[in-house]
């Protein structure tokens, strides 16, 4: 029998990574417990089945690495050596290299790197060293360590790339796929009967083919349900990631502080996870770096010397909301108008409220730290987290008590696979409007219409700003009669988009856009109509943003 020596390795990288993920857990709790035999025990097993595993597809280094892991694991288990600090830094970094090393694997790759050829020495000399007596991290601290590679930014590269290799697979319930055979079937014979009663010679009624019609729509109906679970993961696994990021930067920051996870059984589609990760690194950065102060100084603000940061997902008015909070020094609102005012924007103290300085700092190149590091300083952290969560139809607000703490939350829906929009007609198009951006429809009668593809109206005695769809697309035909102009809602701000027809709610399969429509930044996807024509779905957040910096549309 051939054997598929790729499939092998895709499924000896996935193995691995579900084994590296329970060692690196296991490993950050051993630092609170170091004399916890099973936590110990579950490392040794990873380590051993990766060995194994190396073995079977010929990795020499990576099997001399695991055998030397596997002594330096023994001499622990055997009280000969104590699990300090310093040996959970090598074994972490460790961790790394292996997950690195599957990684090549699948490509092809093994070979010996520098970094673990200078761990490999490590390892062997704590192997040979004479058992000795608990000792503090200041005294066991490794002089070699402090000329390795970034421990924080070494992690943070990897899981960058097995986040994406995790996200092209997929574990289901078995139960799930039964229940999706089932239904394959019932509605292959739900559309036979209803084949069946057009296609017969003998007379039928209406309501006969109603009520088979209603079924089949039933059954499909329960279809796209259980494929939508399907496709749901909790947030707990990508939470956890960050348990070592965390403990990495508060090294290298000379701070204390942990990690607490809240709502780690929260479900959300996969694509939302893969999209989280960068936006969810970002803000932990930010708040180690910016937040939590270092221990002197908390001491002296009456807090404890080890500072929190709380990651939380919750469901939200049927949507999902994931929170970055941390007890530390909160925004200061006049360091932020003084970087934005070094960035040329436009500030105004007086009519901002707070809320209103803080989304400042979501704007490109606005950084309050006054000293470029490998950490901040570039002001590109927080201008990321609002691309990507925009890229998700969400939204992004921060809230701060200075002196007590920030939270950034987070707002997005539970699935990026399908879209409640309101279909307008626009130059005899069909546009899809994200239904959350919606907030009301009027009519545009022809004395409020103004040439020149936008203008303002009056609604309830509020000035509306609102721009033309047809005339921004190019639609310069003769318009007669009232028009329609739905009432959305940006990141910021109010505004109206003039449309000709409005055609009411809808529920769409979102289609990605090809290369050919990169340019095309006012559109998110695509989706395909009732009547097999395709829609384009608007942008709203990118629509308004792009107007109110053309000075069209007024904040």
């Amino acid at each position: 029998m051939e054997i598929d020596n790729e499939l092998l390795l895709k499924t000896f990288v996935a193995e691995n990574e579900d084994g590296l993920a329970r060692m690196e857990q296991a490993l950050l709790e051993l630092e609170s417990h170091p004399d916890d035999a099973e936590l110990l025990n579950t490392v040794f097993r990873v380590i051993h089945t990766f060995k194994g595993n190396a073995a079977i597809f010929e990795l020499k280094y990576a099997q001399e690495f695991a055998h030397a892991l596997e002594d330096l694991l023994d001499k622990i288990r055997t009280r000969q050596l104590r699990f300090s600090p310093d040996i959970a830094d090598i074994l972490l970094t460790s961790q790394d290299v292996m997950r690195k090393w599957a990684a090549h694997a699948a490509s092809g790759k093994d070979a010996a790197t520098p970094q673990s050829k200078k761990l490999l020495q490590r390892i062997r000399r704590q192997v040979d060293a004479k058992p000795a007596r608990s000792r503090t991290r200041k005294q066991v601290s490794n002089p070699e360590s402090a000329s390795d590679d970034s421990v924080s930014s070494l992690s943070d590269e990897i899981n960058s790339g097995t986040t994406q290799v995790a996200a092209s697979t997929l574990r289901v319930d078995v139960q799930k796929l039964d229940r999706l055979l089932d239904l394959t079937g019932e509605i292959a014979i739900a559309r036979g009967r209803t084949t069946r009663l057009l296609e017969s010679h003998e007379q039928f009624s209406i309501r006969d083919v109603a009520e088979a019609h209603n079924a089949e729509a039933a059954l499909q109906a329960e279809l796209q349900e259980l494929v939508m679970k399907v496709r749901m993961v909790p947030v707990g696994p990508l939470f956890r990631q960050y348990l070592r990021t965390v403990r990495d930067l508060a090294k290298e920051l000379g701070k204390n502080a942990s990690l607490q996870i809240e709502g780690g059984d929260v479900e959300v589609d996969t694509s939302v996870v893969e999209h989280l990760r960068d936006p969810l690194l970002h803000m932990i950065r930010n708040a180690m770096d910016h937040g939590i102060e270092l221990p002197e100084q908390r001491r002296k603000a009456g807090k404890p010397p080890a500072g929190t940061i709380t990651l939380r997902a919750l469901h939200q008015s049927g949507g999902i909301c994931v929170e970055v909070q941390d007890d530390g020094a909160g925004l200061e609102r006049e360091k932020i108008l003084e970087a934005a005012r070094k960035r040329g924007i436009a500030v105004d103290p007086a009519a901002m409220n707070d809320d209103d300085v803080y989304q400042l700092v979501f704007e490109s190149g606005v950084s309050t730290t006054e000293q470029v590091s490998n950490l901040s300083g570039r002001g590109v952290g927080m201008d990321v987290v609002r691309r990507n969560v925009q890229s998700l139809r969400g939204n992004v607000s921060i809230s701060s008590n200075p002196g007590t703490g920030s939270t950034v939350q987070l707002r997005f829906p539970l699935t990026l696979a399908i879209i409640d929009g309101f279909a307008v007609d626009v130059g005899g198009s069909t546009y899809v409007i994200p239904l959350n951006h919606v907030v009301e429809c009027v009519d545009l009668t022809g004395e409020q219409y103004s040439a020149g593809g936008s203008g303002v109206v009056n609604l309830r005695g509020e000035p509306l700003p609102y721009l033309d769809l047809g005339e921004y697309f190019g639609c310069t035909g003769k318009r007669e009669g009232r028009r329609a102009l739905i009432v959305v809602r940006g990141e910021s701000q109010l505004a109206g988009l003039a449309v000709d027809v409005l055609h009411g709610e809808t529920q769409t399969v979102i289609k990605p856009l090809g290369k050919f429509f990169e340019g095309l930044n006012w559109a998110v996807g695509s989706a395909i109509l009732g009547n097999g024509r395709v829609a384009l779905i608007l942008d709203v957040s990118t629509l308004l943003e792009k107007f109110c910096k053309d000075e069209v549309l007024v904040r």
